[in-house]
């Protein structure tokens, strides 16, 4: 029973400085550096975002991914934007044929 405690304190140790060993060598695979904390890159226009400001669109990285109040923020936002878009191409298609 003993040995067998060992083996695994023996192999768990082992699998934590592969671990930490990798994540030296090769960091975490991130293109852009990271952000001061409690810095936010996340910016949309006031109204009417262009895909230009989609595509530069940038969020804060946190532990596991993304900043999730960011992300659901700018998703809000371009929902907003392409509900109001799709109304004004229904109302332009509705005055262009009146049946």
């Amino acid at each position: 029973m003993t040995t067998a405690l060992i083996y695994l304190v023996v192999m768990v140790l082992v699998a934590v400085v592969v671990f930490l060993l990798a994540a030296l060598v090769f960091g975490r695979g991130e293109e852009l550096a990271p952000l001061p904390p409690g810095a936010s890159p996340t910016r949309l226009p006031a109204d009417e975002p262009t895909p230009e400001d989609v595509r530069e669109l940038q969020f804060q990285q946190v532990f596991r991914g993304y900043k999730m109040t960011e992300v659901d923020w700018a998703l809000d936002r371009l929902a907003t934007e392409v509900e109001r878009l799709r109304a004004r191409v229904a109302e332009l298609e509705s005055a262009r044929d009146p049946v």
